[in-house]
């Protein structure tokens, strides 16, 4: 775990104190701790004293998950048992308090400030992806870290499709280490990219997916929230990152800088995934152009997000340039990347969103990790769709010439009926 300090008030009650990230006291939210030696029908009251950040989606009904050596599945304590507030006997600091009843003597039981989402989960993950033998999958080392861990970047396209200049979508994610969240996205967009759907295919065929999964290895090895290891905010250096003291940042800068000069590939995409802390569903951020043209073609994606995704806001959405933003990977690549390249951040809440019945009303949804994934496989879903309404698959296969009103089924049932046509999938087994 990552707690910096315990202290006992009661049988009944502790009050426990986050570790700051390493050589960072400035962040103090991520919470990942353990506790055994329960007794059975045992209610304890723990207090999380030292949050760094004021406002929390735990005013909002966010709880924390928590899952046990017999049920290994993360579930969101119910919030009813949950406060924020602030506390009188901890100088007024921001205090959220958690009450739990403890129903097995026999488990360890586990809670964290989200779903947890380890760098040992990511290796693993990719290591059953590579023992597939897809061949439309490629995984290979960027650069080490500082503390000599992997950072992985994988590529996924048909690599046998023969096209005048592929284009290609550059995605990044957990750049802030205890923003879990986004690794589910990020998942999320692996699993739909290299399976069978017919949707996956089309796309492999004309798009390069590059994906960089955890920007951020060291920070989250060592629980850290918003810092590398050496206490550094990786997503202010974008601008003149270290390759010594920000290797990820600098090995990924360069390797996209690479791309936009290409005369193979054409950089089309970047989006940098994060979790927000304060605000509900998923949502964009992007940059202001004095370009009009370009201004307006950055708006085509978002809105075409929200149509195939029930927990995008376009409310939420907003472009600006922000100085506090400065340093960031999409206002830094948003000035020196080509203007043809689209730059986003995409967030997505660590607790909620918005739902809407058949009958105008609407309640609020507490993500789970499937619904984190789901996000990631919309989010592929639109890029089938901005490249079916911009005209690019029809440029290099005529069949992809589809209506932008045409539903998804209709797709489906086209490309069904088209399928003698196509060449087997080559996201198939070696």
């Amino acid at each position: 775990g990552n707690l910096g300090k315990i202290d006992y008030v009661s049988e009944f009650e502790y009050d426990l104190y986050i570790r700051p990230d390493t050589f960072n006291s400035r962040f103090r939210v991520w919470f990942n701790f353990t506790v055994d030696n329960v007794v059975y029908g045992q209610r304890v009251i723990f207090n999380i004293v030292n949050f760094s950040k004021t406002k929390s989606l735990y005013r909002n009904g966010m709880s924390p998950v928590v899952k046990t050596t017999s049920r290994p599945n993360w579930v969101r304590i119910p919030h009813h048992n949950v406060f924020y507030y602030r506390c009188p006997d901890h100088n007024k600091n921001y205090v959220m308090s958690f009450a739990f009843c403890f129903d097995s003597e026999d488990d360890t039981y586990q809670f964290a400030y989200c779903f947890p989402y380890s760098y040992t989960k990511l290796q693993n993950y990719l290591d059953g992806i590579e023992f597939k033998n897809l061949q439309c999958f490629q995984r290979e080392l960027l650069c080490t870290t500082t503390q000599q861990r992997r950072l992985d970047i994988i590529s996924i396209t048909n690599h046998r499709t023969l096209s005048a200049k592929k284009k290609v979508v550059f995605i990044t994610s957990r750049v802030h280490p205890g923003e879990t969240p986004s690794s589910l996205v990020c998942q999320g967009i692996i699993d739909f990219l290299t399976s069978d759907h017919i949707l996956a295919r089309v796309l492999r065929d004309y798009v390069i997916f590059k994906i960089v999964p955890m920007l951020n290895p060291d920070g989250v090895f060592n629980g850290n929230y918003r810092c590398s290891f050496n206490g550094h905010d990786l997503n202010r250096h974008w601008h003149d990152p270290s390759p010594w003291s920000q290797p990820t940042i600098y090995a990924t800068k360069v390797l996209l800088m690479k791309l936009n000069s290409s005369e193979k590939e054409e950089l089309d995409f970047y989006i940098d995934i994060h979790a927000h802390s304060t605000l509900m569903n998923g949502f964009m951020y992007g940059n202001v152009y004095d370009d009009s043209s370009r201004h307006e073609r950055q708006a085509v994606f978002p809105r075409l997000f929200c149509q195939n995704a029930e927990d995008f806001s376009l409310a939420n959405t907003s472009f600006n340039n922000d100085s506090f933003k400065a340093g960031t990977g999409r206002r830094t690549l948003g000035d020196i990347l080509d203007k043809k390249c689209n730059c986003y951040t995409l967030e997505v809440s660590f607790y909620s969103y918005t739902s809407y019945t058949s009958n105008g009303g609407s309640h609020t949804q507490p993500y789970t990790g499937n619904t984190y994934m789901k996000l990631g496989e919309n989010l592929v879903k639109t890029f089938f769709d901005y490249y079916n309404t911009t005209g690019h698959l029809k440029n290099y296969c005529p069949i992809y010439n589809f209506s932008p009103k045409c539903s998804r089924n209709e797709i489906n049932q086209y490309f069904c009926k088209c399928s003698e046509l196509k060449s087997e999938s080559t996201c198939q087994h070696t």
